[in-house]
């Protein structure tokens, strides 16, 4: 490791073998918690290239512990977080906003490193029982259309590294693997990046993998739908820049209102004023953005309005709060 230091140091690159032998190093054990700090350093310093990100994802996906979903057309709705907002779990709303309108969700979360509260932090707030057993996350799917998977349950690599990830508390290219590596592989993706370079970087990765799949990023800076300003958003064949107005949507002028708060409690508080159609018009908004392009991208032959109609129908008619409900009756 400290020769790699020493090169990556010098600006030169990994390859796509020596990035995958060394993620199956850091599992090992064979780096201190010093050298890991160091090695997630060098790419806060650079962008992380094509090669060294597909030879980190190929040693993740390598390791996981792998489960069978493939009887359900699902899809995730992840970010990358690290865009250094600490919104409140939008994302995971827009989950069961897109499973109260009738599509199957296997969301893939952890604990927050760089925010207060991640997903997982979220559903434990809940009281959910993380699990790795397939027939009881069918029988999630079955009930509510909605399926957590708690990461380091399936990705070792994730959970030898959650105690440096957390101590530093800044995003790392850990941040950039997490959507990549959903252990149910999903036939649809909606992923959220905190930066164009790094929309550029996934449109590359994912662009020969057949998958459906959506990339969106706030142009100040949210890898999530804010309606806080234009968004890019990028599938196979398509990038398009859009607006609020554009949608429909009121523009916000402060970014104050899709803060997630200080603790997780406060994050979850949010969470459930959203369900229950008591949150704020913005925070709203913004989740019924995030689940309509995830809609459009299971769909792409629906129209963004009529996506935004659907994820708008489920969460004011209580469908996601509903399914939200359901979930919680089989996982808690």
């Amino acid at each position: 490791m400290k020769q790699t230091l020493y090169r990556l140091f010098d600006h030169q690159y990994l390859g796509r073998e020596e990035a995958f032998r060394i993620l199956q190093e850091i599992v090992s054990g064979h780096y201190s918690e010093t050298q890991i700090a160091s090695l997630i350093t060098v790419f806060l310093m650079r962008n992380i290239s094509v090669e060294e990100l597909a030879g980190f994802r190929e040693a993740l996906l390598d390791m996981r512990i792998p489960i069978d979903l493939s009887d359900y057309e699902v899809i995730d709705i992840v970010g990358t977080g690290g865009d250094g907002k600490n919104t409140f779990n939008i994302s995971t709303a827009a989950s069961f906003v897109v499973a109260g309108a009738g599509y199957h969700v296997v969301k893939h979360g952890n604990y927050g490193a760089s925010s207060v509260s991640g997903a997982s932090n979220l559903m434990e707030q809940h009281g959910v029982r993380f699990t790795n057993d397939t027939s009881h996350l069918k029988r999630s799917l079955d009930a509510s259309r909605m399926a957590f998977l708690h990461a380091p349950l399936f990705n070792p690599a994730l959970k030898a590294v959650a105690s440096v990830r957390k101590s530093l508390g800044v995003r790392s290219f850990f941040n950039m693997l997490g959507p990549l590596v959903n252990p149910a592989m999903p036939n649809c993706q909606l992923l959220g990046v905190y930066s164009l370079p790094l929309l550029r970087l996934y449109n590359y990765t994912y662009q020969d993998s057949g998958a459906r799949y959506g990339i969106v990023h706030s142009l100040d800076g949210y890898d999530e739908i804010s309606l806080t300003s234009e968004f890019k958003f990028s599938m196979p064949g398509k990038e398009k820049l859009y607006t609020p107005e554009s949608l429909g949507f009121t523009r916000r002028t402060t970014e104050a209102e899709l803060e997630g708060g200080d603790t997780p409690e406060t994050a979850a508080k949010i969470f459930d004023a959203v369900l229950n159609n008591q949150a704020t018009t913005g925070q709203m908004n913004s989740v019924i953005a995030n689940a309509a392009f995830a809609i459009h991208v299971i769909r792409p032959d629906k129209n963004i309005p009529v996506c935004i109609a659907e994820a708008t129908e489920s969460l004011a008619a209580g469908h996601a709060r509903t399914a939200f409900k359901r979930f919680l009756e089989i996982n808690t």
